[in-house]
């Protein structure tokens, strides 16, 4: 981490106040659940199933977070439903490894597909609105699908693969955006676009707090309730599955590399690589030296994929190569310069964290 990260400080050990947050907060939670708790909770999502299809919801990407917490929920005995949301972006690779693990586990899957005038039109409004968060309009519409998906099925678990181990430092104010805000991506739709959000699921905040209080549809983040470690996950999935990695974290869709590898450096200073590789630093899976010599490295290791990448990017976009370069170089514009739920979401979580302090008292 270093000063691209707002308001980072320095201890007198170097240390920056990411790490050590990170750190402090892993003494009171530790980093994985104990055998009890995770055996308790398997029991309990599998008690809450009885009777159903299924017990769970799972969402698959092909990256090996989501792919491993597939493999979990299986091999200990959970019947998940794997859901996918296609957005025209994925790689071959991530079709591969979709394909080779639901086979492999024998899962049902359910896939989503976003209509690709309507994704287009609506990542291009993002570009036309300067904002950082292009990413958001996946990440949100992949929440929504799962809990549309939970709650057409009558589960009452969604399990993530996000997790401590490796993605558990704060992200920097600025690198992305709530992305809960349905609000922040219907303004910006409705100045910058063409056509209407009819395939895109979107989730809001009222809409998230509905599902997680009125409904008690559960978001976990699943992979904390193991010992989970990127190479050895990344063995497993091989030998069972086929599975074959990417280079870095999120590269399973093009337009998430392309967007992390060029746009974010390149546009908006971000190196979205210090945080993932600080977080693996700082839970023993990899050394400082390992991850220094990583991120001196292109963000493309391969150069013929960054040029490729560019021009695929360009032409399914329907960018010319000046469009784009203007983009570029065109000053970022905040996420609140467009209307946001943002404000109530900050309410509602002051108030959550009050609330639990006095429950802890």
């Amino acid at each position: 981490m270093d000063t691209t990260a707002s308001a980072i400080t320095f201890d007198d050990r170097g240390y920056c106040n990411y790490c050590s947050d990170f750190l402090a907060r892993l003494e009171q939670t530790g980093l994985v659940a104990t055998v009890e708790q995770r055996g308790a909770f398997l029991a309990r999502v599998s008690e809450d199933g009885k009777g159903k299809d299924y017990d769970c919801v799972i969402g698959l990407s092909g990256g090996v977070d989501s792919s491993y917490a597939l493999y979990l929920a299986v091999r200990h005995g959970l019947r998940p439903l794997a859901v996918h949301l296609d957005n025209g972006w994925n790689s071959e690779l991530a079709v591969h490894n979709i394909a080779n693990l639901v086979r492999a586990l024998g899962v049902d899957l359910f896939t989503h597909t976003i209509d690709w005038d309507e994704n287009r039109d609506l990542q291009l409004s993002f570009f036309k609105a300067n904002v950082i968060d292009i990413e958001m309009l996946m990440d949100n519409a992949m929440m929504a699908l799962n809990y549309r998906m939970a709650r057409r099925c009558k589960v009452q678990w969604i399990l993530a693969g996000t997790n401590r181990a490796t993605e558990g430092m704060h992200m920097p104010a600025g690198w992305n955006w709530l992305k809960y805000d349905a609000k922040n991506i219907r303004t910006i739709q409705k100045r910058f676009g063409s056509l209407p959000l009819r395939t895109h699921p979107l989730l809001s905040v009222s809409q998230f707090i509905w599902h997680r209080y009125g409904l008690g549809i559960r978001w976990t983040s699943f992979l904390d309730y193991f010992d989970y470690r990127k190479d050895e996950a990344l063995t497993i999935l091989k030998q069972e599955a086929d599975y074959r990695p990417y280079p870095y974290k999120h590269y399973e869709s093009v337009f998430t590399r392309f967007y992390q590898g060029y746009i974010l450096p390149r546009k908006f200073g971000v190196d979205k690589r210090k945080l993932h590789l600080s977080t693996l630093i700082m839970t023993g899976q990899m050394s400082r030296q390992q991850a220094l010599e990583m991120i001196s490295q292109s963000p493309y290791p391969d150069p013929m994929q960054e040029a490729s990448d560019y021009s695929f990017v360009l032409k399914k976009l329907g960018f010319s190569a000046e469009a784009f370069e203007s983009y570029m170089a065109a000053a970022p514009v905040p996420h609140d310069r467009y209307a946001t739920e943002k404000p109530l979401w900050d309410v509602l979580y002051r108030g959550q964290k009050k609330l639990i302090a006095m429950i802890g008292r």
